[in-house]
């Protein structure tokens, strides 16, 4: 039988469209990204939050790219030179991320779920970075480090549709990227033109965002898990909800890693990360047969795995959609098996996070 959540202040998760919130959208509560409003690297559960909000609220966010420093004069303002000194190097861990938040929403319980809507992004700079890492999937093939400058095509404050590769050049002032947050002014890089001119499709979203993880024990902010984090799915982006299933009182909602652009799989260890503002609106909610996290786009639903091989991820994605068609939809199992193999695809969603990502997706206009 199909079953309809009950979201809070929100109406989505609908077999066919993709709702806004039910209420008129309030005012939006100022989040800015500043050394008392982020952590570099870790995801405390037990850290307070720094804003707390009723279900329903919007919420102005910036948030920071940890990469801002392979072009710190094109990168790094006067908001995120303030951010860089105030977590020195050692202080940096044991992940990489800048991230935003934790923000606790009232009514956003344990068992429950929390959702969060993406209205609206912008770039707080024009400029992103593409690091091939030593943690790529080819690194060996090449046996370097390189980073590549992309710029954004000019459209004012919003997002244009491309991104065009400016430099590159090898990363030669440390043995190896180790240092979350390195900088590498202009002075000391040898810095070489792209190879031919290249227009990237521009699909800005957050590679970072999730809730508070299981547990009481800070985790590093690398491996993704059922709490979100490093997901890495390009298609987290405008337009789109997030649901997370929730561990802590107030689920502890936090962002970082925001990309220009990604595919899927980010082979060679990154996107182009670039630092970006967005509107977010957050609600908490009863249930949601959820595990892990769903996406819920105009046209679609993910389901999402994690593993330390594809094998398991892909598991795990393939029976979270099996199980979303059985409570949403009110499939059979073995009515929802089939259809996840003939309408479904399954995909990889990064393979460079120490955890792999999985990610099942179906189109929801087949159930109209």
């Amino acid at each position: 039988m199909t079953r309809t959540p009950t979201l809070h202040a929100i109406e989505t998760l609908s077999p066919t469209t993709t709702e806004t919130f039910a209420a008129a959208a309030p005012p939006a509560h100022a989040l800015p990204a500043t050394p008392q409003t982020v952590r570099w690297g870790s995801i405390d559960p037990a850290a307070p939050p720094v804003r707390t909000v009723d279900s329903g609220a919007r919420l102005d966010v910036e948030a920071v790219s940890h990469h801002a420093g392979d072009a710190p004069e094109l990168m790094l303002d006067d908001g995120l030179h303030a951010i860089w000194p105030a977590f020195p190097e050692h202080e940096r861990g044991p992940g990489v991320h800048v991230l935003t938040g934790p923000v606790a929403v009232a009514g956003a319980r344990p068992g429950g779920a929390v959702a969060v809507r993406i209205e609206s992004t912008a770039p707080r700079v024009p400029y992103g970075s593409n690091c091939a890492a030593n943690w790529g999937l080819l690194h060996s093939d090449f046996g370097k480090e390189r980073i590549t400058i992309y710029r954004l095509d000019e459209n004012g404050d919003a997002f244009p549709a491309t991104a065009r590769p400016e430099f590159a050049y090898d990363f030669r002032s440390r043995p190896v990227y180790d240092v979350p947050g390195w900088l590498s002014p202009a002075d000391a890089r040898a810095d070489e033109p792209f190879s031919r001119p290249v227009s990237i499709p521009v699909r800005p979203h957050f590679g970072v965002i999730g809730v508070l993880p299981p547990g009481t024990e800070p985790v590093s902010t690398v491996p993704p898990g059922v709490f979100g984090g490093n997901v890495d799915n390009w298609r987290f982006g405008e337009g789109a909800t997030v649901f997370f299933p929730v561990f802590h009182e107030g689920a502890g909602i936090y962002v970082g890693d925001p990309h220009f652009a990604q595919g899927d799989g980010e082979v060679c260890g990154r996107a182009i990360g670039a630092s970006m503002n967005a509107t977010f609106r957050v609600g908490a909610g009863d249930d949601f047969e959820i595990r892990t996290p769903l996406l819920e786009t105009a046209t679609h639903w993910f389901t999402h795995g994690f593993g330390d091989g594809l094998d398991a991820a892909a598991l795990m994605a393939a029976r979270e959609m099996v199980a979303l068609l059985r409570w949403r939809v009110g499939l059979s199992a073995d009515d929802a098996y089939s259809l996840v193999s003939v309408a479904g695809d399954l995909g990889v969603t990064q393979v460079v996070d120490g955890v792999l990502g999985a990610h099942c997706g179906i189109d929801r206009s087949i159930f109209a």
